[in-house]
């Protein structure tokens, strides 16, 4: 008894990486929706925004590509978290019913990078950034930036590493003071441009197509989306998980990608650092830079130590989740960030599928029901996830519109058709 309790205790304070959530240690919604929020309230979607709002003029152009590239990532995001809700499953763990125990290690392998490049990305841009607030040019202090971005390497991997209570109390935090940087640097950023009515006579200085545009809206959070069910796996209620991905990924990814596309646009600078020197926040930005790339960072790192840990089949998520601050950082010393819309785009492209296999697999092979994942019987590889994932990159990464949606749409039409192929009824199937 005394060891069952051990194991229990091991499994709980390394976040359950290996196995389903049980109830008694599931979140409220508040939880939920402070944690996702602070995850979603991310400085390279500030940076993204301002991509846009040099391109576009605000109504209705700009207007309409952020409430669609951020309908479609809470849609997208919400039929996910409600999957791991109901399931008690983390993505990486989801993935071996979708792609198989073998076949998994595709997804696992795309995920674990995506979020390793986030990791070092925001290591870089937190060191970079601060520099150029303080007056100094990180090219011309390569020790200092180099420090930095080792120190903050490793802090913000603090609270991941504490768990899921690590990163509720530091969002706790931050997410308040966040919304009202934002709050502030929106309403001096329409004040300036002489209200609604003088930002929408205000003309763009740069070229970006509409389905780029949606695609690097998409692409700021597709890679976090699609493994949100590492929270919202805690949800107590599936509505709660819905609602709390719709919260941070509609309208909290929204906010952010807004404020800076609006910044950008009235200054026409996309740098968000630039906008708010202009706007005198320097103070309010380095705190807001801070705040917002931790709490963002911790659950980056989080997402990689649950992706790791089932990849490695280990339940030592702290010790992953260490390793992989590590192997981010060095991204991050050798300046990952300064490809922040080519990654984008390629996020946008090639981690949709994943998603719509998991989503095919859950509603159409499954019924809405997974066996417990001790005792499931998984093939090595599953032909119609790996053919559904593959098709779904080839017509995102093609065709015109909105690729992201293309490749979801496909991977999921091209996972029913496979299993069906693969799969035939016998005859006294339906009679059952």
């Amino acid at each position: 008894m005394d060891a069952e309790q051990t194991s229990t205790a091991n499994d709980d304070s390394q976040d359950f990486p290996l196995s389903e959530v049980p109830l008694s240690a599931r979140k409220s919604l508040g939880s939920l929706c402070v944690v996702l929020l602070g995850f979603t309230f991310f400085t390279a979607t500030m940076f993204a925004g301002g991509q846009l709002g040099v391109a576009f003029p605000f109504w209705p152009d700009l207007a309409l590509i952020v409430l669609a590239g951020n309908l479609l990532l809470g849609v997208y995001v919400a039929i996910l978290s409600l999957i791991g809700s109901r399931t008690g499953l983390n993505t990486a763990l989801l993935s071996r019913f979708g792609f198989g125990r073998i076949g998994a290690r595709l997804p696992d392998l795309i995920l674990g990078f995506t979020q390793i490049g986030w990791y070092g990305w925001g290591t870089a841009t937190m060191a970079v950034v601060l520099l150029r607030l303080l007056g100094v040019d990180a090219e011309a202090a390569p020790a200092l930036t180099s420090t930095l971005i080792v120190v903050f390497g490793m802090a913000f991997c603090w609270t991941a590493y504490i768990g899921y209570r690590g990163l509720e109390l530091l969002s706790l935090v931050s997410v308040p003071l966040m919304i009202l940087l934002l709050a502030v640097s929106l309403w001096i950023a329409i004040g300036d441009a002489g209200g609604l009515r003088g930002l929408a006579a205000i003309s763009p200085t740069a070229t970006l197509g509409i389905g780029t545009a949606i695609t690097i809206v998409f692409g700021t959070f597709v890679s976090g989306g699609t493994q949100a069910t590492n929270w919202t796996r805690f949800a107590r209620k599936p509505s709660h998980a819905v609602w709390g991905a719709l919260a941070a990924f509609f309208i909290g990814n929204g906010l952010m990608i807004g404020t800076g596309a609006i910044g950008a646009l009235v200054y026409q600078q996309p740098d968000i650092v630039d906008v708010l020197v202009v706007q005198g926040l320097t103070l309010l930005g380095i705190v807001m830079l801070v705040l917002n790339l931790w709490t963002t960072q911790d659950n980056t790192i989080y997402n990689f130590s649950a992706v790791g840990c089932t990849a490695l089949a280990t339940d030592r998520r702290r010790l992953v989740t260490i390793l992989g601050a590590i192997i981010g950082t060095i991204l991050a010393l050798m300046r990952i960030d300064l490809y922040l819309i080519p990654f984008l785009l390629m996020l946008g492209t090639f981690i949709p599928p994943i998603g719509g296999v998991i989503m095919a697999d859950y509603v159409y092979k499954h019924r809405g029901t997974y066996p417990a994942i001790a005792t499931a019987r998984l093939p090595a590889v599953n032909i119609p996830g790996l053919a559904g994932y593959a098709f779904g990159c080839l017509v995102a990464y093609v065709s015109p519109g909105v690729p992201p949606l293309n490749g979801i749409v496909t991977a999921i039409v091209v996972y029913i058709v496979a299993d069906k192929l693969l799969s035939p009824r016998k005859s006294g199937a339906s009679a059952r």
